[in-house]
């Protein structure tokens, strides 16, 4: 999928990167990237009134990070 084709591409681009990963050794570090900039989204989400749709988006890349990391042995 391109960025023109993400809704919330600032997060969801690394995310996709992160997903096609082989490298072992770059995908660790893409992992924290990922969550990094999922919680800084969630914070600027938790000061403003709209942003449903993103947060149950961000709900979503959280849960498919959790799968993720219990199925790669660190």
């Amino acid at each position: 999928m391109s960025e023109e084709e993400l809704k919330f591409p600032e997060w969801q681009k690394p995310l996709q990167d992160l997903i096609l990963e082989v490298n072992p050794e770059r995908w660790h570090e893409k992992v924290q990237h990922v969550k990094n900039l999922i919680a800084e989204r969630q914070q600027q989400l938790d000061r403003a009134s709209d942003g449903h749709v993103e947060r149950e988006a961000l709900h979503d890349a959280l849960t498919i990070l959790r799968v993720l990391t219990d199925r790669i042995p660190e």
